[in-house]
C-alpha cells in the first residue's frame, strides 16, 4: 500500500469567496469613512480663511470694547478675504463671522459656517454654528 498524495497547490474557490466577502465589507466600512474625510479636510481651507477676520475682530473689541462696532470690514479695517477653491465669500455682521463655501469635495454651497463671537470679562469666545456643526466639520 504505497500511495502517493500530491500537496494541494493553490486555494479552493470557497476560501477565495471568503477573501472577497472580506475585502467587500472592509471596502464598505472604509470608502464613507474616507469620504467624510476628505469633506473635513476641504473645509478646513473654508475655516482657515475666516481667522484674520477673527484676528481683526479681537483687535478691534479691545481698542473699541463694544462688538456693535466691529461688525464690517470697513469698521474692522480689513477686506474680505480672496474666494479659493472651497471658499467662496466671508461676510462679516452683528452675528458674526459668515464663512459660505463652493461645492467643493463633497462639500455644499448650503453648509455655511457662522463663528460667533461673545463678549466677557473683557475677552472674546468663540462658537461655531450652522451646518458646519451639524455636519461634523468642526467641533463647538
Amino acid at each position: 500500500m504505497n500511495m502517493n498524495r500530491k500537496a494541494q497547490k493553490g486555494f479552493t474557490l470557497i476560501e477565495l469567496m471568503i477573501v472577497v466577502a472580506i475585502i467587500g465589507v472592509l471596502a464598505a466600512v472604509a470608502i464613507p469613512a474616507y469620504q467624510n474625510y476628505v469633506k473635513k479636510a476641504a473645509y478646513t481651507e473654508v475655516i482657515s480663511a475666516a481667522n484674520p477676520v477673527k484676528l481683526a475682530i479681537a483687535e478691534c473689541f479691545q481698542v473699541k470694547n463694544d462688538l456693535a462696532q466691529c461688525d464690517s470690514f470697513e469698521e474692522l479695517g480689513a477686506s474680505a478675504p480672496a474666494a479659493t477653491s472651497a471658499l467662496d465669500s466671508v461676510a462679516v455682521s452683528a452675528s458674526g463671522i459668515l464663512m459660505t463655501p463652493k461645492a467643493y469635495r463633497g462639500i455644499a454651497t448650503t453648509d455655511t459656517c457662522t463663528l460667533a463671537p461673545t463678549a466677557g470679562n473683557g475677552a472674546l469666545t468663540w462658537a461655531y454654528s450652522g451646518a458646519c456643526v451639524t455636519q461634523g466639520y468642526v467641533k463647538n
